[in-house]
């Protein structure tokens, strides 16, 4: 295979990442509406993720949030969002570069990307696929926004993610 000198890996990253970073800007300005709401899996060691201590030593690599009905203070930036989640009945403001995301979705929609993260290395095939879901969520979940899962870690390219991953077992 010849090498990649223009980086398409690295620009269709992008271009997904500024999916996430428009549909965060939607709900910034109007709420959620209808049966959107967000699954966002990012790296807790990456560089520029703000999170507070407790969440880092309970999520040493990678965490997964959701933004559905307890959410505040959201603030969608070029490069970063800002959002405040509950945990254990406590506000946590939460500072995550697009840069750390590796998966997204949307399970109101059956929506959902996921990403390499830097500095990892390309798998066989292309990196972010869109994920449609195995089966619809189950309408009556805790609303504490609390992380639920960790996202399967060696997730092949172009695998279909179940939302049983996402849920508490």
């Amino acid at each position: 295979m010849a090498k990649d000198f223009i980086g398409y890996q690295a620009l269709t990253d992008a271009a997904l990442r500024g999916v996430v970073r428009e549909a965060l800007r939607r709900i910034e300005k109007s709420g959620l509406i209808g049966a959107h709401h967000f699954y966002l899996t990012f790296k807790t060691h990456a560089e520029g993720v703000d999170i507070p201590d407790f969440l880092r030593e309970q999520y040493p690599d990678e965490m997964t949030i959701i933004i559905q009905h307890q959410y505040w203070a959201l603030k969608v930036k070029e490069d970063y969002f800002e959002v405040t989640l509950t945990f254990k009945k406590l506000p946590a403001p939460l500072h995550i570069p697009f840069a750390a995301l590796t998966a997204f979705f949307d399970p109101g929609v059956q929506f959902g990307l996921q990403f390499r993260t830097e500095g990892e290395k390309p798998a066989a095939g292309p990196g972010p696929v869109a994920v449609p879901a195995g089966k619809a969520e189950e309408e009556a979940r805790d609303e504490v926004e609390e992380p639920v899962a960790k996202v399967p870690e060696k997730t092949a390219p172009g695998e279909v993610v179940s939302l049983d991953s996402f849920r508490k077992k």
